[in-house]
């Protein structure tokens, strides 16, 4: 496979950090099955979906959810 040459030298922190996210998204969007999941995250997975259809689990609609993390990330609360 050939490498394609792209010079990220002149790029920030933040923006190498762009477009890091930006070639994950890519993969998780145009090729799913391409993206690996190791054995321990898919398990993990499993256990937290089982013990949500058993009723073990807390849940709050999306929208709060987005919220708490927001405010942790900004340093607002929790």
């Amino acid at each position: 496979m050939a490498h394609p040459q792209f010079d990220y030298s002149h790029l920030s922190p933040e923006e190498r950090l762009q477009l890091v996210e930006d070639l994950w998204d890519s993969l998780a969007l145009d090729a799913p099955e391409s993206v690996p999941i190791p054995a321990s995250h898919a398990q993990e997975l499993d256990r937290r979906l089982e013990a949500y259809r058993r009723g073990e689990t807390a849940t709050r609609p999306w929208h709060e959810a987005l919220d708490r993390i927001d405010e942790r990330l900004t340093g607002r609360g929790g």
